[in-house]
């Protein structure tokens, strides 16, 4: 069985030895390069093509951050997970690091099984992000209506949503589901009117709440 191979980007040196420390520890793992700073772990994506990229939210001031990083990593690599690493418990930041592409959003306190376990669901197709900051993550995670609302949507619109959950731009769910830009873009725009929340974003979070609901 071959090792996931990734790259790990923060500019706390103890965090990095950490982390490599973890992921070797494993044993499913193999940590290919370390950057410090955003524009080297883009380059270091580049170079290595890894299976997963972890990303510190900030780095140093002046430097581009893990967010434009994880955007530029879902335009040109948007196979290429991506998780992001941050003591930053905001729903802002969650909202902000689904909308870059991320697939996973961990809390630096995690536990190391809470850790490893969100990198194997990412690794095998799926999300992982808090439960506790998705709920704060929607505009009412209460609204009775746009939960409702998802079990009106037809399948077409499951498949769109599913792949927005999963941080697909509207080029890549067209070239996926065979269909047209400007008609993934119709079906965007009338899953955030039928479903009542403000941007792709919040209706990509509603659906991974959703189906993380279906699967308890």
């Amino acid at each position: 069985m071959s090792l996931a191979r990734v790259v790990i980007a923060d500019d706390h040196v103890l965090a990095r030895e950490g982390l490599r420390a973890m992921l070797e520890r494993d044993g499913r793992y193999q940590v290919v390069a370390e950057a410090t700073r955003g524009e080297e772990a883009l380059c270091l994506c580049r170079e290595h093509a890894p299976d997963l990229a972890l990303l510190d939210i900030r780095y140093a001031a002046g430097e581009i951050d893990g967010l434009e990083v994880a955007r530029q990593l879902a335009e040109e690599m948007p196979d290429l997970p991506v998780v992001m690493l941050t003591m930053h418990d905001t729903a802002d930041y969650l909202r902000a690091a689904i909308a870059a592409g991320a697939r996973g959003f961990v809390l630096k306190d995690a536990s190391r099984t809470a850790f490893l376990a969100a990198l194997e669901q990412v690794l095998t197709g799926g999300v992982a992000f808090p439960p506790k900051l998705m709920r704060r993550a929607v505009v009412d995670p209460g609204q009775a209506s746009a939960r409702a609302a998802l079990d009106r949507l037809t399948p077409r619109e499951w498949e769109v949503l599913d792949a927005l959950a999963a941080g697909r731009t509207n080029k890549e769910i067209a070239q996926v589901l065979g269909i047209s830009p400007g008609t993934v873009k119709t079906h965007v725009e009338r899953l955030i009117g039928k479903l009542g929340v403000r941007d792709r974003t919040q209706a990509a979070i509603l659906a991974v709440e959703h189906r993380r609901g279906e699967a308890a």
